[in-house]
Parts: C-alpha cells; sequence; structure tokens
C-alpha cells in the first residue's frame, strides 16, 4: 500500500489573543504535541492565516519556537491579524515586500497553492483580477499533478450571517467558482478564518473550512455579531493518496 502525502492544517492559532478565557499558546502547544505523534509524520505543515493577534514580531518569534517542535516543512498564509511582510521576515514565505503572499509547493504527488486571500484594512476576502490571474497561470503550468488550494478565507456559504459578512463578495466567489471548474486539478480547497469546521462545495471541488486552534464563534443562523467562544482546539490531518483526499478533523479537550 502506498504510503500517503500528509498535510497537517493549523489555523487561526492569535498568538497573542485574549478573546475569552483561554490561553493560545498553550492551546497551540497541545496541539503541537498531537501532530508530532502522528504517523506517518506529516510531509508539510500548511498554516492557514491568523497565526498572530496583533502581526507583531514578538508573536511571531514565539510561534515559530513552537512548531519548531515538529520536524516537517511549514508553510505559511496571511490572515486578516496578520503583517505580510513580518510573516516574510520569519517564516521566508516569498515575495516582494508589501505583495500578496502567494506561491505554489512541490510534494511530488501532490501540489499546494498557497493564496493570499487577504483584503487590506478589512476582516473580508478578496481576489483581485491579479491574483486570480496568478492562480489560473500557476494551475495551468502543471495540469496533471493533483493541486490542493489554500487559502485564509474559505469561499462557501455558510448560511450563518455574522460568518458570511467577514468572508468573500459574491463576485470575487464567483470567479474563483469559475477558475476552479475550468482546472481539473483542483483536487481540494482549505481555509480557516471562521474557527470551527465546515464543509462546502465551490466550482465541483471540495471546500474545507479548519477549525481553530484556539476559540471558537457560536453558531446562529440569526445574528450579526460574531461572538468568540471557548472551543476545543482544532485541527485538519489532509492525507492524500491515489489520487483522492481524505480529510480528517481533530479536536482537543479544550481548556
Amino acid at each position: 500500500m502506498n504510503r500517503p502525502v500528509v498535510v497537517v492544517q493549523l489555523s487561526d492559532s492569535h498568538v497573542g489573543a485574549t478573546w475569552v478565557d483561554m490561553d493560545p499558546v498553550a492551546s497551540l502547544t497541545a496541539v503541537i504535541e498531537q501532530v508530532r505523534r502522528l504517523e506517518p509524520s506529516p510531509d508539510a505543515i500548511v498554516l492557514s492565516g491568523d497565526l498572530a493577534e496583533h502581526g507583531s514580531d514578538s508573536e511571531y518569534e514565539q510561534l515559530a519556537a513552537l512548531l519548531d517542535a515538529i520536524e516537517a516543512p511549514r508553510y505559511v498564509l496571511p490572515g486578516n491579524h496578520d503583517d505580510r511582510d513580518a510573516l516574510r521576515r520569519h517564516f521566508g514565505a516569498p515575495g516582494a515586500a508589501g505583495t500578496p503572499v502567494q506561491y505554489a509547493v512541490d510534494l511530488g504527488r501532490l501540489r499546494i497553492l498557497m493564496l493570499d486571500s487577504t483584503r487590506a484594512g478589512a476582516d473580508t476576502g478578496q481576489f483581485d483580477a491579479e491574483r486570480l490571474g496568478w492562480i489560473e497561470s500557476a494551475l495551468a503550468e502543471d495540469p496533471g499533478t493533483p493541486t490542493l488550494l489554500a487559502m485564509h478565507h474559505p469561499p462557501l456559504m455558510t448560511v450563518a450571517p455574522a460568518a458570511d459578512a467577514i468572508g468573500f463578495p459574491d463576485a470575487d466567489r464567483a470567479a474563483l467558482a469559475d477558475l476552479v471548474g475550468r482546472h481539473r486539478n483542483v483536487s481540494l480547497i482549505v481555509a480557516g478564518h471562521l474557527h470551527r469546521a465546515i464543509a462546502g462545495r465551490l466550482g465541483g471541488c471540495t471546500v474545507l473550512a479548519a477549525p481553530s486552534t484556539y476559540a471558537g464563534f457560536v453558531l446562529d443562523f440569526a445574528d450579526d455579531r460574531l461572538r468568540p467562544v471557548v472551543a476545543p482546539p482544532g485541527y485538519v490531518v489532509h492525507a492524500f493518496r491515489d489520487g483522492e483526499f481524505a480529510s480528517h478533523v481533530e479536536t482537543l479537550r479544550a481548556g
């Protein structure tokens, strides 16, 4: 039996946050300890945004030190709380200062496109024409390799007003759906941002929003306010084999 390609997704660690009576560093440390026991060991760690609460150097230094416990290459994306250039300084993310953080990762049987979905000064997501063009070109240059698209904002409808209000504009989501529908090498789309596991579809492809390693949000289909709540820290293990993904959402005891 072929060994799977294993990608661990950590999201929304918010190092430095004080939203709820829960320590983001302690919860992330507990998640990392569990990831270290994973067999087989991960081939890659994808951090899908909001790594730090304030985007400060000290927060990223603390996060990097914690992640050193996992012996796997790590790939970072900015969320709406992050600072792109600080991510470049502390995690070696490619690209010129001030530009979107987007790049391709080659894992042999699997490719990952790390996509910057952030909008300057806003909590909502954005895929402008330039970024959509980059995605199109990156997918076209290797059409034969199954590809995972990773971003911070999940391009799905949640039906929860507060969550949908901080997602993508309808036009951006429709444009991405059209692009994904035209590229059969897109096998899975993963994101974070919403602090809970949510599955949906876009352009015929599965979309999975990962839970946070820190706090959750109350699920409410009427209230337009985001309400943080103590929740079990979580992460996702994406196992890829024989052209297919199985995504395992893992949670730990809160507190």
